[in-house]
Parts: C-alpha cells; sequence; structure tokens
C-alpha cells in the first residue's frame, strides 16, 4: 500500500482552518516572548528519526508474543511501512536493519525501493545476543568477550559482514550492543571480559571504512543480572576513547538503572564530543520498551533541553547525530505506535527550543532556583502541538498522522494484501 499525496492534502484541507487558527494564536504568544515559532518550525522539520526494521512487527516478551495482522512479511514490506510512516510525519525517513534479522538479498533493488519511498537506511545493527540456525559456536556466555577465542573470532566476523552489508546498501555507521556478562558472582573475570572485549571492538573499528563510525550502546543489566561488560555511559565511552574518533557513545533511554539522570550523562557526553545519538522509548521499570514519552514526558523534555544546548555548543545539527526508536509494541498497532513515538520526540524538541536560555543562565548565575525552575517548566507546558503539526504540513505529511491512517484504513489494507497470520521478524 502507498498512501498518495492527494489523499494527504484533502485531510489536511478538512484540518486547516482549525489548526491555522491555533497555530497563529501560539505564534502570537511565543512572539510577545521574542520567540519566532516558523524558525522552530524550521528545526522541526530538519529532525529525521530512523525507524528499526525489527519495531514494524508487533513485539513480544519472554511469555509470549502476540502477532497482529498484515504485519510484513519480507525486508521489502518493511522497507514499504517505513514509507508510510514517512509519508504521513515527513519525519521518518530512514530505516535502521537488524542483522540477521533483515539481511538484504540483493542491495540495490532495496536502495532503489527505498528512495521510490523518499528514504535512506541509517546505521545497520549487529546480532550477537542470540544463536542463529546456521551458528557454529554458541554465545550463551559471550561472544565478543568470550574465554573462547574461537567465538570472539566469529563473533568479530559477523560484525564486520554487518559492516559490507551497510556499505553495499549505503549506510555510515555500525551500532553494537553487546548483552555480554555473568548472571552469578564468580562467573566472570571482569578484567579479562573488558580486554577481551576490547580486543574484539578493536578489530571491528580496523574493518570500518574511513567516513564510518561505530556506536557502543551500554545496558545496566539483563539479559545478565549480576554483570554486564559494557554496563554504563564510563564504561561505553572508555572504550570509545581506546578505540579512537569513530567511536561514540550510543544511550538507549531503557538501558539504565531507576531514576538515572540521563539528561546528565547527555550533558557530559556532548560536552565531550562523543555522542553518537539515541534509541528512544519509555519506561516504567526497566528496559520496558514502551511508547516515546508515554510515562516520562518531563524526563524527556529535560533531554532534549541538554540536547538542544549540546548541538549548539557544538554548532553542529541535527542530522550530524543518530535519533532512532527502539521499542517493543505489544499490545498496539506498531505504526501507530511508532506514529505516536516520533511525534512525542518532535514535541519534546520543539518544547526546549522555547527555553529562554540567557534567562536561564542569568538565573543559575544568581543562585535563583525557583526562577530557573519556572523557566524549564513554562516552556514544558507550553503546548507546542501546532508547531509540530504545522512543520509535518510544511514537509508534505499529515496535520494529524494518525487519523488519516485510520480514515484510510491502512492496518486493514495492509491485512488484505498480506494475510492475518504474518509474522514479523524481530523482537
Amino acid at each position: 500500500m502507498k498512501i498518495e499525496q492527494y489523499q494527504i492534502d484533502q485531510h489536511n484541507d478538512s484540518l486547516f482552518s482549525r489548526h491555522n487558527n491555533q497555530f497563529i494564536f501560539l505564534q502570537e504568544q511565543l512572539g510577545e516572548q521574542g520567540i519566532h515559532a516558523k524558525d522552530i518550525v524550521k528545526q522541526l522539520e530538519a529532525f529525521q528519526v530512523a525507524i528499526p526494521s525489527w519495531a514494524l512487527g508487533t513485539g513480544g516478551t519472554r511469555f509470549g508474543r502476540f502477532s497482529g495482522v498484515g504485519e510484513p512479511r519480507s525486508l521489502e514490506e518493511k522497507i514499504e511501512d517505513v514509507g508510510l510512516l514517512h509519508a504521513l510525519n515527513r519525519s521518518s525517513g530512514s530505516i535502521s536493519l537488524h542483522i540477521p534479522w533483515d539481511i538484504p538479498g540483493q542491495a540495490q533493488p532495496m536502495i532503489d525501493l527505498a528512495a521510490s519511498l523518499d528514504l535512506k537506511f541509517d546505521a545497520v545493527n549487529s546480532n550477537t545476543f542470540q544463536d542463529q540456525k546456521d551458528q557454529e559456536l554458541s554465545y550463551k556466555y559471550g561472544s565478543l568477550s568470550h574465554v573462547d577465542p574461537k567465538v570472539r573470532k566469529q563473533a568479530v566476523e559477523h560484525n564486520i559482514d554487518v559492516i559490507k552489508h551497510g556499505v553495499n546498501l549505503g549506510s555510515k555507521a555500525l551500532s553494537i550492543w553487546l548483552s555480554d556478562g555473568s548472571c552469578f558472582p564468580g562467573q566472570s573475570n571482569f578484567v579479562k571480559a573488558f580486554q577481551n572485549t576490547l580486543e574484539s571492538l578493536q578489530e571491528i573499528y580496523a574493518a570500518l571504512p574511513d567516513d564510518w563510525k561505530v556506536y557502543v550502546e551500554y545496558k545496566a543489566y539483563e539479559p545478565n543480572f549480576y554483570s554486564t561488560v559494557i554496563q554504563d555511559w564510563g564504561s561505553s565511552l572508555l572504550f570509545c576513547q581506546k578505540l579512537g574518533p569513530k567511536a561514540d557513545v550510543l544511550v538507549d533511554l531503557g538501558h539504565h538503572l531507576p531514576n538515572a539522570n540521563i539528561e546528565q550523562i547527555v550533558a557530559t557526553l556532548m560536552m565531550e564530543g562523543r555522542l553518537a545519538g539515541f534509541h528512544f522509548n519509555d519506561s516504567k521499570y526497566g528496559d520496558d520498551d514502551l511508547t516515546v514519552g508515554a510515562i516520562r514526558p518531563y524526563q524527556l523534555f529535560l533531554i532534549f533541553v541538554e540536547l538542544v544546548e549540546g548541538m549548539k555548543r557544538a554548532n553542529r545539527a541535527s542530522d550530524t547525530y543518530a535519533w532512532m526508536i527502539d521499542a517493543s509494541h505489544n499490545v498496539k498497532d506498531p505504526l501507530e505506535d511508532l506514529l505516536q513515538s516520533v511525534e512525542a520526540i518532535l514535541i519534546a524538541q520543539a518544547q526546549a527550543l522555547l527555553v529562554d536560555r540567557k534567562k536561564l543562565e542569568q538565573a543559575r548565575n544568581e543562585n535563583d532556583v525557583v526562577l530557573a525552575q519556572q523557566i524549564l517548566q513554562n516552556a514544558f507546558r507550553t503546548d507546542v502541538r501546532p508547531l509540530v503539526r504545522e512543520a509535518m504540513r510544511l514537509s508534505g505529511g499529515s496535520l494529524d498522522p494518525i487519523a488519516l491512517y485510520r480514515h484510510l484504513g491502512v492496518r486493514n489494507e495492509l491485512l488484505n494484501e498480506r494475510g492475518k497470520l504474518t509474522v514479523a521478524t524481530g523482537l
């Protein structure tokens, strides 16, 4: 299925009068504060969030998986689904492949299909946290950190193979999340595990093309519950510093211990110039992989306050970082969930762009704690949805992506095309 531009335009026409009134009202309010709404809209138009290939089907947990209907049966159909999202919001312009879940047979047909939908390929992701059918050695006790050099060699070769797939598709980065660790005291030698991992990463790093980066992701726990080799941003940063300038830290919101100050982590990594980007999701308890902004929208806003300031300080545009959604859709239509997540990200960015940095810094210098808090919360409590909708409209997207998605009966169309019992690869 493909959503045509005239369908978007017709739907927008029915919503434009109300939207325009809301936008003009907000524009006037912001203008009184010296904020130019159209400048914010331009920045929102430029912000693109990659969609992971594994998130286009219904997710699951260790207790079960309840697949939806009309799920993509192939990589081609996954690309088409991202095309649907991008047509609706114009902010989902790339797809991030997880290999070996989604191995492209021939690269050029995939590139051509993506280009026809105005998409490109984002970072490619390796997988050494599962054993595959044709895999000779098991990752049960680790991969890049394994005590057996043969297992480490196998894991290194897999990552290099992923790089080759990425090169063929036009990607420019390899993303590595390592689940290696231990479940019980005494199981692992912490120092040897770190050293083995570093040696393995150095081999992978040496295989990177000159214009490539490697993103080193961290996670506090799970699937191992006593120790994880790359357990926090400090260990990830240490690996990156030892590897070289083509290695940066990737932050996943759900990969922290409860109540971690993620915004401070972001500020520190950006200060050091070592933030690769973000995997966006939300959580209540652990790595829940819930819809972005569903649980902690204020935290998301505070993170974007630091992101916006860090990008300005470094004089870097948003497209020089890697932004991706990493969520599992257990009870929602995956495409609707992804539309909600992208909107939440844009809302947080728009709110962060409203913060009066000069007044905030002055309040800090004067130790005016109350005023500093008010400046942030005034921005957070501003309904910026008219700015987000205007950015989508001006880019050719829908003023209300989910409403149009439902109006067009997209999921039913996908059901008719693909059937009821299809199951997408992924989580």
